[in-house]
């Protein structure tokens, strides 16, 4: 019997070996957003493990962009060499590679999830955050500035020099990183966007950033490379950002060149009530596939084969992201693969 998760995906130029992708989950482990030897180990063992795309956690486009003064960047040209040699050896796993490109907005300066909860001080290395509007996330966090038509400019223009970073760092693609409470939703969402200028408003207006971002991104990178986002398609709040509004913004920005949506939700702000259980998000994914008719894929809570394949098999989804279910045993996709499919290393054979 057919594995429609073995099956290749092709984007553009580029041909995914197969549909299980490895979601982008933040390691806060860099230093000067320099990767190191943990995020190579991290990332070539997931490779080795099957998956057939690789997402690269959030990298920040600067240095004031970073949830934490732990996280990965593409804000200079050190960061790219240093780059090179993870994206060398996740590729020679036979695996392909893309980059997340962030901007944590709002949600800037804040520890490591495991040194504490709220904002950095200046003292040990914090920043200031900005944001669309001055309006903090929560009691536990910073008190953003409001960027200004300039610095919105500046923000753009540092998407682009990172998207070029990730070309010459060797990567197969890019994702721009519009979901979970960072700078683009932020923009996007009513909640946290309650600017008056041509940046907020209406939809119209609180899409433009995205549509800046994405239009300068897609110009910065060669027509033959996928580019990807991921978004939140609902705030899972009254009066926030919903599905129906997702599906609306990505129908009027996809000619703009994008050509894949990886789709979570929430996010952008506290109080929200996500009915979380398994595969809980990948109705929304099935819901902006038929409005857009765009490639999608399907992430939260999906741990089994069954599972996996009956999203693709129903149409819900093109790809399945797999989280928390590959840190903890990364080598699923090898033990549900077809056999004829596995990329096994010849040293693990006898395993399997």
């Amino acid at each position: 019997m057919s594995v429609q998760f073995a099956e290749p995906l092709v984007l553009r130029s580029l041909t995914i070996p197969n549909r299980l992708f490895m979601a982008p989950m933040c390691q806060y482990s860099a230093r000067d957003g320099l990767p190191n030897e943990w995020h190579r180990r991290h990332y070539t063992e997931r490779a080795l493990g099957g998956v057939g795309l690789v997402v690269v956690e959030a990298t920040s486009v600067s240095p004031e962009g970073r949830i934490s003064p732990s996280d990965l960047g593409l804000w200079n040209d050190e960061q790219v060499r240093t780059f090179r040699p993870l994206v060398k050896s996740v590729r020679e796993a036979g695996c392909r590679i893309a980059v997340q490109l962030a901007h944590a907005g709002r949600k800037a300066s804040t520890f490591p999830p495991w040194q504490g909860k709220g904002r950095v001080p200046a003292s040990e290395g914090g920043w200031e955050p900005v944001a669309p509007s001055a309006r903090a996330f929560d009691e536990d966090y910073a008190l953003p500035r409001e960027l200004s038509i300039r610095e919105i400019d500046r923000v753009v223009g540092a998407f682009v020099a990172a998207a070029r970073r990730a070309v010459e760092a060797g990567f197969d693609a890019v994702e721009i990183h519009a979901a979970h409470g960072y700078l683009i939703h932020q923009f996007l969402s009513p909640l946290s966007n309650r600017s008056t200028d041509e940046y907020g408003g209406d939809s119209s207006g609180r899409s433009r950033f995205l549509r800046e971002v994405i239009r300068s991104v897609r110009g910065a990178v060669p027509d033959s490379m996928p580019v990807l986002i991921r978004v939140s398609a609902t705030d899972w709040i009254p009066g926030g950002w919903d599905v129906e509004e997702c599906a609306g913004v990505l129908n009027e920005v996809k000619a703009l060149g994008l050509d894949f949506v990886d789709v979570s939700s929430g996010g952008l702000a506290p109080g929200a009530k996500p009915p979380v259980g398994p595969g809980y998000q990948v109705g929304l994914a099935h819901r902006i596939r038929e409005r857009t008719g765009m490639p999608t894929g399907a992430v939260g809570l999906i741990t089994t084969a069954e599972q996996a394949d009956q999203i693709l098999l129903s149409g819900s989804a093109d790809a399945v992201s797999l989280g928390r279910l590959l840190l903890r045993d990364p080598w699923w996709p090898a033990r549900h693969l077809p056999a004829d499919r596995r990329r096994i290393p010849p040293q693990y054979l006898r395993a399997f």
